[in-house]
C-alpha cells in the first residue's frame, strides 16, 4: 500500500504543472550559465557557477527518476523517444568537468537546452513535423539539385569565358548559383555576364522564380501540411487525455454513490422499525 501511495505521489508530481514550469524554469538558469561560461569570470563567480551546474546536474537526474517511476513500466518509459533523448543527455550531464573531458562536459551540458523542446508540448509538435516532413521536403530537394545542375552546366558552358572563378566548372557554377539564390550580391554576377551576353538575365530570373520563389515555397508548404497534421494529433491526445480525467471522476464519484445511498437505506429502516413498535404499542393498549 505504501509503495502504491508513493507511486501515485510520483504520478501526480510528474503531471504537475508547477514541477514542469520549475523544470523549465531550471533548463533556462541552465542555458544562462552555460553562457556565463563562455565570459572571463572573477573566481568566485566561477566557483558559483561550479556549484550551481552541479545543483541542476542533480535535480535532472531527480526529475528523470521521478518520470522513471511515474511511468508504468520501463518499456512505456523508453517507448517515447523524448524520454530516450532525455535520458542521454542527463547521463551525458553526469561527464566530470575536470580533467582532459572538460571540453567533453561542457559540450554535453550545452545539449541540455534542447529539453526545453522535449518539456514544452507545442516545441515537441513543432519539431516531429519538422522529421516527418524530410522525406517529403527530400524529394523537393532531388528536384532543386537537378535544377541547380542543369542551370550549373549551362552556365559553366557559357559564362566561364567570363569568370572562370565563378563558373569554372559545374560544382562551381552550382555554388554560385546557391549564392544567387540567396539573392548576395547576384546583381553583380549578373552585370557581368551582361556585358558578354546582353540577354543573360533570362537565365537568372528565370533560375530565381524557379528556385527561390517555386522550390522555397514547396517546402514551406510540405512543413506546414504535416504540422497541421500533427497539430490534429495533439488535440486529439489532449482531448482523449481530459476524457479519460472526466472519467476517472465519474467513476470516483460513483464509488462514492453506493456508500451514500446505503447509509440512506439503513436511516429508514430504522425509522420504519420505530414505526411498527409504535403501533405495537397501539394495538397492545387499545386489546
Amino acid at each position: 500500500m505504501q509503495a502504491s501511495a508513493v507511486l501515485n505521489t510520483l504520478k501526480k508530481v510528474d503531471q504537475s504543472k508547477t514541477f514542469q514550469g520549475f523544470v523549465i524554469f531550471v533548463i533556462i538558469v541552465s542555458a544562462l550559465s552555460i553562457g556565463a561560461h563562455t565570459y572571463q569570470l572573477p573566481p568566485l563567480l566561477e566557483n558559483s557557477l561550479y556549484v550551481l551546474d552541479i545543483a541542476i546536474t542533480a535535480f535532472f537526474l531527480i526529475e528523470l527518476i521521478i518520470r522513471f517511476m511515474a511511468s508504468d513500466n520501463t518499456k512505456s518509459f523508453f517507448s517515447k523517444g523524448w524520454n530516450i533523448f532525455d535520458t542521454i543527455i542527463v547521463i551525458g550531464s553526469l561527464v566530470p568537468l575536470g580533467g582532459s573531458t572538460i571540453l567533453l562536459a561542457r559540450l554535453l551540458r550545452i545539449f541540455r537546452v534542447l529539453r526545453l523542446v522535449s518539456m514544452v508540448p507545442e516545441l515537441r509538435m513543432l519539431i516531429n513535423a519538422l522529421l516527418k516532413a524530410i522525406p517529403r521536403m527530400g524529394y523537393i530537394a532531388l528536384l532543386m539539385f537537378v535544377i541547380f545542375y542543369i542551370y550549373g552546366a549551362i552556365g559553366s558552358m557559357f559564362f566561364a569565358n567570363v569568370n572562370d572563378f565563378l563558373w569554372g566548372d559545374v560544382s562551381i557554377a552550382m555554388l554560385t548559383l546557391f549564392r544567387i539564390s540567396t539573392f548576395e550580391s547576384w546583381t553583380s554576377i549578373m552585370y557581368e555576364t551582361m556585358e558578354v551576353y546582353p540577354l543573360s538575365w533570362l537565365y537568372y530570373l528565370s533560375f530565381i522564380f524557379l528556385t527561390t520563389f517555386v522550390f522555397l515555397n514547396m517546402m514551406v508548404g510540405a512543413v506546414l501540411d504535416v504540422m497541421g497534421e500533427e497539430t490534429k494529433i495533439m488535440r486529439e491526445e489532449q482531448d482523449e487525455k481530459d476524457a479519460e480525467s472526466g472519467a476517472e471522476n465519474n467513476v470516483e464519484g460513483a464509488s462514492e454513490l453506493p456508500k451514500n445511498s446505503d447509509m440512506a437505506t439503513s436511516e429508514d429502516i430504522r425509522l420504519l422499525n420505530a414505526k411498527i413498535d409504535q403501533l405495537t404499542e397501539l394495538l397492545a393498549k387499545k386489546s
